[in-house]
């Protein structure tokens, strides 16, 4: 019950926040930072993901709560008295793509994911009155799922229209310091938390054993580096395009966008060849660059569209968005509606990520590797798992399958897990089977 209370007291605090933020857009919060007391760091704690890789120091989620009152107390005291220091975060290199290039993330210890978290829980009831309808990403009750809807919507309405496809060139690590510290200082005054955010700027990036400080991006990993982008953008791009280009381009424009993945849906072509000639100048006064072979424009008009035909286009193009290639196909009832699979990228990534775990993981007991491989596989449904895109699940199912088999037909030399046997072994240890969680309009 007290903990309840206490949770309860930072929800008005944040509700107090936020319509403080909807009632002056314009208005700098000069004092923040007395609302972060010990309850705000317990909140935080409790906010925080457990299970998170440790950082630097080694320290784990469980370590640290093994003292967690004093180690709060300790962390709270650090930050009035302005002697908190960011420790630098551990990189990390993940797949991209297909595999070839990979993209760096940045670890946090634990005690700062807390307090990149408790930053960030004084940020968002500020932010969230101000940023647009069309950004979906790292925000409360809005989902990548949520941004695809729309963007379904849209297409369907303008009868596919003229889609721009925008790839902003090493994002995350290009991002301007001083641009950074300029667009927070619109709504944020308040000195210590813009120096916290300085300093996690500022933090270093330890790899093989080496401490390095690069001058601009911000280390993907923890929560403060996408809340800094969705302020980034929202100045650069989403209010840039709302207030100062739509009103002066010919027909509908629709911006989506999740972090730093976004498409431009236009009913009228001009529009999208004007926009795309103005983005690339908006983005270098902000140090960005626009991928030059990686942006486009794609004719998504309807396969009937009847100037499509005259310029003897019969069939679309097609785009992608959130790990989906978006194209036009027929729904049950025979109707033309625009679908979504996986992308091919995304899934042969994915199913070489399984290869590499089974192949590391064969000599495991067999019902252990099964549990860890059903998880993975319905975590790849629960995300890739929408109408129309069974074929590309049971393609999923069907690579997991062959992925397990041969590695566990390399445990020993006699190669003994013929297909036959491993199917007997799957009647007790099956995979799940695909399914929907994402019910669409198709």
């Amino acid at each position: 019950m007290h903990s309840n209370l206490r949770i309860e007291d930072v929800s008005t605090k944040r509700r107090r926040i936020a319509r403080l933020a909807e009632r002056s857009p314009e208005l700098g919060f000069t004092s923040l930072n007395h609302l972060i007391d010990i309850d705000w760091l317990r909140e935080a704690f409790r906010r925080t993901r457990k299970s998170g890789a440790p950082g630097v120091d080694g320290q784990t989620a469980h370590e640290y709560a093994e003292n967690l009152e004093a180690n709060l107390q300790d962390l709270l005291k650090r930050v009035k008295s302005g002697t908190y220091r960011a420790p630098p975060v551990r990189r990390k290199h993940i797949p991209k793509g297909t595999g070839a290039e990979t993209r760096p993330i940045g670890i946090p210890t634990f005690e700062d994911k807390v307090l990149q978290r408790a930053i960030v829980m004084l940020l968002e009831p500020i932010y969230e009155q101000d940023f647009h309808d069309g950004s979906y990403g790292f925000r409360p009750q809005r989902s990548a799922h949520d941004a695809l809807d729309v963007l379904w919507t849209e297409t369907m309405r303008v009868g596919g229209g003229w889609i721009l496809e925008v790839d902003l060139r090493k994002f995350f690590d290009t991002l301007d310091h001083s641009h950074i510290r300029n667009l927070v200082s619109r709504r944020i005054r308040d000195g210590v938390v813009r120096r916290l955010i300085g300093k996690w700027l500022k933090a270093g990036v330890m790899e093989d054993g080496n401490v390095h400080y690069p001058e601009c991006g911000s280390p993907q990993g923890g929560c403060i580096s996408p809340m800094l982008a969705n302020v980034y953008l929202h100045y650069v791009l989403d209010t840039w395009f709302e207030e100062t280009v739509k009103p002066q381009i010919a027909g509908s424009a629709k911006l989506i966008r999740f972090a730093d993945d976004f498409v431009i849906v236009f009913s009228n072509r001009n529009a999208a060849f004007q926009v795309m000639a103005m983005l690339a100048d908006r983005f270098a006064e902000y140090g960005l660059t626009v991928h030059p072979d990686k942006t486009r424009i794609v004719d998504f008009r309807h396969p009937y569209h009847s100037g499509r035909k005259r310029e003897g286009r019969p069939t679309p193009d097609t785009f992608d968005l959130l790990g989906f290639t978006h194209y036009w196909g027929k729904s049950r009832k025979g109707n033309w509606t625009v679908k979504k699979q996986t992308m091919s990228k995304r899934l042969t990534r994915t199913i070489r990520s399984i290869y590499q775990w089974c192949r590391t993981h064969r000599h495991k007991p067999v019902r252990e590797q099964w549990q860890k491989l059903s998880q993975k596989v319905r975590g790849h449904y629960a995300y890739c798992g929408v109408t129309g895109n069974g074929r590309m699940l049971h393609n999923f199912r069907h690579e997991v399958r062959r992925a397990w088999r041969k590695w566990l037909n390399r445990r020993n030399r006699k190669r003994q897990m013929t297909w036959a046997k491993f199917e007997r072994l799957e009647t007790r240890y099956p995979l799940p089977l695909p399914k929907i969680y994402h019910t669409g309009h198709t």
